[in-house]
């Protein structure tokens, strides 16, 4: 009895020096790689979600190949969009956006236009900044009183955010859209040009 006693007793005094040992130790056949392990911040199947408001301006027109005052003061209207996008590997998404905007005329009456549209892109990424790249091709209703018009639109953007949250980045973002009027009367077809300029926020999922 007394001898079972005595080796409770060793077991407990000499645990504590193993296990400091075993810990302090080191293993020359074993070898870590986080020190050098990185990963892509995106991956295929990654979506996010865009929330986006700020102006509308007025750049330039152009009719029969001459260019028209658009005698607008800036900023001169107001511009909201939804976009989402998904991406296809780390650098390059696709996408779709809503766009909502309105423009004041030297009448003192508002033009209204409304974008949809599909997106594709790529960015470039150093560390907690992103820079994407957008190019958007879609129909755009336009309403300017009684008179409505259904077309095209092409649109060119570029985009700065900073990653604050692995869900959430903030940024700003510039467009350039080329707005065309088309009509049966060549001689009254117009080729708009806006610039947009927006705060944004983007939901990444």
């Amino acid at each position: 009895m007394r001898k079972a006693w005595v080796i409770v007793i060793l077991l407990l005094i000499s645990f504590p020096v193993l296990l400091a040992a075993q810990q302090g130790g080191d293993d020359p056949s074993v070898e870590t790689d986080w020190d050098y392990y990185s990963t892509d911040l995106y991956m295929a199947g990654d979506q996010s979600f865009i929330i986006s408001l700020g102006v509308a301006l007025p750049v330039l027109f152009i009719q029969n190949g001459g260019l028209i005052d658009p005698q607008f003061t800036p900023p001169v209207g107001g511009i909201g969009s939804l976009a989402y996008n998904y991406y296809l590997n780390p650098h390059f998404y696709v996408g779709a956006e809503l766009n909502g905007f309105f423009i004041h005329t030297i009448q003192e009456n508002t033009m209204f236009v409304i974008p949809l549209g599909i997106r594709a892109g790529t960015q470039l990424i150093a560390g907690p900044f992103e820079f994407p790249f957008t190019l958007t091709l879609g129909m755009i209703w336009h309403r300017y009183l009684d008179w409505t018009y259904f077309g095209l639109y092409a649109k060119a953007g570029v985009a700065a955010y900073f990653r604050a949250t692995t869900q959430w980045s903030f940024g700003l973002v510039a467009n350039w859209g080329w707005l065309p009027q088309w009509t049966n009367d060549s001689s009254r077809n117009v080729d708009g040009n806006f610039l947009d300029l927006m705060l944004s926020a983007r939901y990444h999922f």
